[in-house]
């Protein structure tokens, strides 16, 4: 990769980003809190669909060999995606459960992510796939 080439993936993917993280801190903001951390299981389940959406496009008729492809995968999978799904605000959340000692909801909240986010990318994927 030049380094033109490395430049316009960081930008790409920085852009991405932060508009992940802004969709994120804006579906927090709207949930209530509640026992579970919904925003975040919300959160990685819409990222998960998204993901298997993208993919799927991106990798239809050979397009993920392509420029724009790169491109297009910088901004949303590694960027957006990267930026928007919430695996490490899951982890910590489930470790606060277990130190509070509410394994039920630890184990809930792992169940349901698992679930959700493996449904969702399945789910993107069938939906997109052409």
């Amino acid at each position: 990769m030049s380094a033109t080439q490395l430049a316009q993936w960081l930008a790409l993917t920085g852009a991405g980003g932060g508009l992940g993280a802004m969709a994120r801190a804006a579906l927090t903001l709207a949930l209530p809190a509640a026992r579970l951390p919904l925003a975040t299981l919300l959160v990685n389940a819409a990222g998960s669909l998204a993901a298997g959406a993208i993919m799927a496009r991106l990798s239809a008729a050979g397009a993920a060999d392509t420029a724009a492809a790169r491109h297009w995968h910088a901004f949303l999978m590694t960027g957006f995606c990267g930026g928007f799904t919430t695996f490490s605000a899951f982890s910590w959340q489930t470790l606060e459960l277990l130190q509070r000692g509410d394994t039920a909801a630890a184990g809930a909240n792992i169940a349901l992510s698992l679930a959700l986010c493996l449904a969702a990318v399945w789910l993107g994927f069938l939906i997109a796939r052409p």
